[in-house]
C-alpha cells in the first residue's frame, strides 16, 4: 500500500474552508433562490434548531457565506407548495433541511426507524407498544393534513424534553422518523405534517430504492465533498452514520479509488479526501460570524484539530457556570477562529445586543477588531436592527463601530 498524501494543517484548513463555501466570492447583486439552492447542495444539509436568541440557526450559515439575503427565500425553498419547493426535512445531522434530490438516500434510515433502530429507545418502544395511537394519528393526517401536534390533542403542551410530549406528538415523531409522514410546512416554528405523496414530488418519491450500502456510500461521498478532508469520525458524523457502516463504506470507497487516505499534520487519525485534491488559493479576505450549528464547526473535535479552537455551546449550562455566554458565535477571520461573540437580537428595542467579546489568546489587533465591528454591523442590518448595543467586554469595539455605517439592503 502506498503512503498516504501528506498535508500541512494550513492546507487542511484551507481545503475545509473551500469545501464549505467560504473561499468563494459572495454573489454580486441580490441573492436569489438559485444561490441558496446551490449552496445547500454543496453543504449537503442545514441543521435546524429551535433556539431563537439571535435568529433561527438554519438561516445563519447562508448569511455567513452569501451575505445579505431575504430569509423568505429559504422558507420558500423549504416549505412552500409547488415547484419552488426544493428542500425537505429529515433526520440528517439532527433535524435538518436537505435537497429534495437527497430523499431517496435517506429511505434506509426511515426503514431502520420503523424497525426501532437508530432512534430513541422510548420512541422505539412507542412504535412497538402503541400502534393504536400511531394508526389513529396517521389516519388523522390522511384525512385532515397537514396537521400540527397541537391539532391532535387537548393537552396543554409545554416546551421541554421529548418525554414531556403528548402521546400524539410522540406518534407524529415516530411517523416522521419512519417516513410515513413528512413536514409539509411550519406554523411559526411548529411542524405541520402530511403524507409524503402530498409533499415530495412524484419523480423523487417514486425513484427505485437504493440498498443501505449504496445510499451510505453516497452519503460518505457527499460528506467528503462538503468537508474537503476529514477523518472517519468526521465523515460519519456529518450524516450521523453508525461507526460500523461508516468504516465499511469508507473502505469500499478507498478500494474503488474514490477516496484517498491523507495524513494531516498533527492529526492522530488518518484522514480521507476525494480522489482529486486541488489545493485552493485564497482569493479574498474571509470574515464571518458562525452559527453554533454551522456545518464547519458542528463536530467539536474537528474544530479543535483544524483551528485550535475549543468550542462548547453553553445554552444549557447554568448561568453562573458559563465561561463565554448563552449564545456565542465564533468569529472566522483570515482562516482562523479568532473570537467568541455573545449575541442577542433584542427585537423589542430594535437592537443587536453584544453581551461580550472574547478574543483568542493575543490574536486581537486593530484590523481584527475593525473586521468584527463591520461584521456586527452587517448582521444587524440583515436582521433589521438599527442599533448595536455594546456591553461588558464588547465595549472595546466602541471606537471601531463608530467608523462603520449601517447599510441596509
Amino acid at each position: 500500500m502506498s503512503s498516504p498524501l501528506s498535508l500541512s494543517l494550513k492546507e487542511a484548513r484551507r481545503l475545509a474552508l473551500n469545501a464549505q463555501g467560504f473561499l468563494d466570492a459572495k454573489p454580486r447583486g441580490k441573492v436569489g433562490h438559485r444561490h441558496i439552492e446551490v449552496l445547500i447542495e454543496r453543504l449537503g444539509l442545514l441543521q435546524i434548531d429551535s433556539v431563537n436568541a439571535l435568529v433561527r440557526s438554519h438561516y445563519l450559515p447562508l448569511f455567513s457565506r452569501l451575505g445579505y439575503y431575504r430569509t423568505a427565500l429559504l422558507d420558500e425553498l423549504a416549505w412552500s407548495k409547488g415547484k419552488r419547493r426544493r428542500l425537505f426535512e429529515c433526520w440528517g445531522h439532527e433535524a435538518s433541511l436537505l435537497p429534495m434530490t437527497s430523499y431517496p438516500l435517506m429511505r434506509w434510515r426511515m426503514q431502520r426507524a420503523a424497525q426501532g433502530r437508530g432512534i430513541y429507545n422510548e420512541l422505539a418502544r412507542l412504535g412497538r407498544e402503541q400502534r393504536e395511537v400511531i394508526e389513529r394519528v396517521l389516519q388523522a393526517v390522511k384525512e385532515q393534513g397537514p396537521l400540527g401536534a397541537g391539532s391532535l390533542t387537548s393537552r396543554v403542551e409545554r416546551a421541554g424534553p421529548w418525554w414531556d410530549w403528548s402521546p400524539e406528538k410522540k406518534a407524529l415523531e415516530w411517523l416522521f422518523a419512519a417516513g410515513e409522514v413528512t413536514v409539509a410546512g411550519r406554523r411559526g416554528f411548529e411542524r405541520l405534517y402530511d403524507l409524503p405523496e402530498r409533499v415530495i414530488p412524484p419523480e423523487i418519491l417514486n425513484q427505485s430504492s437504493l440498498d443501505e450500502a449504496q445510499a451510505q456510500r453516497e452519503l460518505i461521498r457527499r460528506s467528503a465533498w462538503a468537508m474537503g478532508v476529514a477523518t472517519e469520525k468526521d465523515l460519519r458524523d456529518y450524516y450521523r452514520l453508525d461507526s460500523a457502516d461508516s468504516k465499511a463504506r469508507i473502505g469500499e470507497l478507498v478500494e474503488a479509488g474514490e477516496l484517498q487516505a491523507v495524513a494531516v499534520e498533527g492529526w492522530k487519525s488518518v484522514a480521507y479526501a476525494g480522489k482529486e485534491l486541488n489545493m485552493p488559493v485564497r482569493r479574498r479576505q474571509i470574515s464571518a460570524l458562525l452559527s453554533p450549528f454551522d456545518s464547519l464547526i458542528w463536530e467539536r473535535s474537528r474544530t479543535e484539530r483544524l483551528f485550535g479552537f475549543r468550542y462548547r455551546l453553553e445554552i444549557y449550562t447554568p448561568a453562573h457556570k458559563r465561561v463565554y455566554g448563552y449564545y456565542v458565535l465564533p468569529f472566522l477571520h483570515n482562516e482562523h477562529l479568532i473570537a467568541r461573540v455573545d449575541l442577542r437580537a433584542e427585537r423589542a428595542h430594535g437592537r443587536l445586543a453584544v453581551h461580550a467579546v472574547h478574543w483568542e489568546g493575543a490574536r486581537m489587533n486593530e484590523e481584527d477588531a475593525q473586521a468584527l465591528a463591520e461584521n456586527l454591523r452587517q448582521l444587524a442590518d440583515w436582521l433589521g436592527l438599527a442599533e448595536i448595543h455594546l456591553q461588558g467586554s464588547a465595549l472595546s469595539l466602541k471606537a471601531q463601530l463608530a467608523h462603520v455605517s449601517g447599510a441596509p439592503a
